[in-house]
């Protein structure tokens, strides 16, 4: 067997082994090592890959427009982009979906593979980023917080046409068996009893119909996703973007996509402004609604055939017992009656994950669990939410020194992910501390208030809040040496 070989590669956390065939690098291997979450890659979404390196694309011809890199890098980051929405080099793409860092290892995927393709287009070896570098040319004048959204509604668009394409069949299918069967009188009925005579072809008629609404209302919150954040970087307010990027950008990849795009308004707004999602979300939900409805009517009317309804005859596409000789069931109708539960449990996510967000960014990304979990305290079905992977900064003087990832979830072990509590500090020495498994939460909340006793005793008269009492501490001996002699009540 041949040894694989590895090239390597430095961050702020220090030197990492990266493949040295791979064209992401050491930041993308981070993410490989630390997320295994959904199972589900950036790879899997072809339309994603290709918005994002449609992203990058309009970026740098935005700052060569501007005079902020040159015409050979600029030419070589295109052409690597051009290739990636030509279908190359997807299989690079490997970041979890669901990560930590609101997207940043999504978005540093996509630097490390453009710049590493550019690198080999200028003749270059890979990860010599110095000739070009996945941050300061690939992610000149962006960052995460406007590619990462742009990169999704871009995503969201393209994959809307392809649902309206399908949609726009299916609506066909039924027109054409409306028409088929426009002179077959059958019975009405309501609350499952006998009503009215009608035929079978209004029954096919109006599913089309009612499908047919839900393209409109599709297409209109769709229209929501077009406006943009791209330029206001960080927070929204543009910073280390060259003036005039956020016009520019829009119409750069309006030019390249086809699609119409405008720079928000208002970037400081535009940039945690989640809410195109939900309207979008909720459009799906719509319409998963009223397919799960039709497939229970197509199961209730090929029902039997001798005991049930039999009106009509489903295509038989798998033997449906492996007792019952002969039997066949629904399994087309049923599958997307699943698939619907899905859609509208995604719904509820996509809601809860908006809301959560604060300030000036929503951070908080769902997880979401492929298989039933169960705990003494709970249990989450497969394709709902399983727990929330919750970030924070430390800054200090408008500089970012501590990072966190804190993904909380019920029964992590039951999908082969080891949990613990691992202390990461860039530092010297650098500090790199684990502790396997993890200290429960609740453990660590009742210590804090029990080490605080001492100091809300010998507390002076008044309202006092946390940011009044000193930072808690270990007490290792007896709280009552710790108790100020006035403030005890027995001497």
């Amino acid at each position: 067997m041949e040894e694989k070989k590895f090239r390597v590669e430095s961050d702020l956390l220090g030197e990492l082994n990266v493949p040295e065939e791979a064209y992401y690098g050491v930041q993308t291997q981070r993410a490989i090592n630390n997320y295994h979450i959904s199972r589900k890659r950036m790879c899997d979404y072809p339309d994603y890959v290709i918005a994002v390196a449609y992203v990058k694309l309009a970026a740098v011809e935005t700052n060569h427009a501007l005079g902020q890199i040159d015409d050979k890098i600029a030419d070589a980051i295109a052409q690597a982009c051009r290739e990636i929405i030509g279908g190359k080099l997807h299989e690079n793409f490997v970041t979890d979906m669901v990560q930590g860092g609101a997207g940043t290892s999504v978005n540093m995927n996509a630097n490390e593979v453009i710049a590493n393709r550019a690198l080999e287009i200028l003749g270059h070896k890979k990860g010599e980023y110095q000739y070009c570098y996945p941050n300061d040319h690939v992610n000149c004048g962006q960052s995460t917080n406007d590619v990462y959204p742009t990169t999704i509604r871009l995503a969201l668009i393209r994959m809307n046409r392809n649902l309206i394409v399908s949609l726009s069949a299916l609506i066909a299918a039924f027109r054409k068996k409306g028409e088929e069967f426009k002179h077959v009188i059958k019975m009405g009925r309501t609350q499952l009893q006998d009503a009215v005579p009608m035929t079978s072809g209004q029954e096919f008629n109006a599913f089309a119909n009612t499908l047919e609404e839900e393209i409109a209302n599709l297409n209109r919150n769709a229209a929501l996703l077009h406006e943009i954040n791209m330029g206001g970087t960080a927070i929204g307010t543009g910073l280390n973007a060259a003036p005039g990027f956020p016009k520019v950008c829009a119409e750069r990849l309006t030019e390249l996509t086809g699609m119409e795009f405008v720079a928000g308004a208002d970037l400081v707004e535009a940039t945690p402004d989640t809410g195109a999602y939900v309207s979008y979300s909720s459009a799906l939900k719509r319409l998963a609604v009223k397919l799960s409805k039709i497939c229970n009517d197509l199961r209730l009317l090929a029902s039997g055939p001798r005991c049930g309804l039999n009106e009509i005859n489903l295509p038989p596409m798998a033997p449906g017992s492996s007792i019952m000789p002969g039997k066949v069931n629904p399994v087309i109708p049923e599958v997307t009656n699943q698939t619907c539960f899905k859609v509208i449990g995604n719904d509820t996510t996509v809601m809860i994950a908006a809301e959560a967000g604060q300030l000036q960014l929503n951070v908080m990304e769902p997880i979401i669990t492929d298989v039933d979990r169960k705990s003494p305290y709970g249990f989450a079905p497969a394709g709902s939410v399983a727990g929330v992977a919750m970030k924070g900064w430390g800054i200090v003087d408008g500089e970012r020194k501590l990072d966190m990832d804190h993904p909380q979830q019920i029964e992590p072990e039951q999908v082969g992910i080891d949990t613990g509590d691992y202390v990461i500090l860039d530092a010297v020495p650098p500090v790199n501390m684990a502790n396997s498994p993890e200290i429960e939460g609740g453990i660590g909340t009742m210590a804090m208030i029990m080490n605080c006793i001492p100091h809300v005793i010998n507390a002076k008269p008044g309202l006092r809040t946390m940011i009044d009492i000193p930072v808690p501490h270990a007490i290792m001996g007896d709280f009552r040496d710790l108790i100020d002699e006035d403030k005890k009540l027995v001497k």
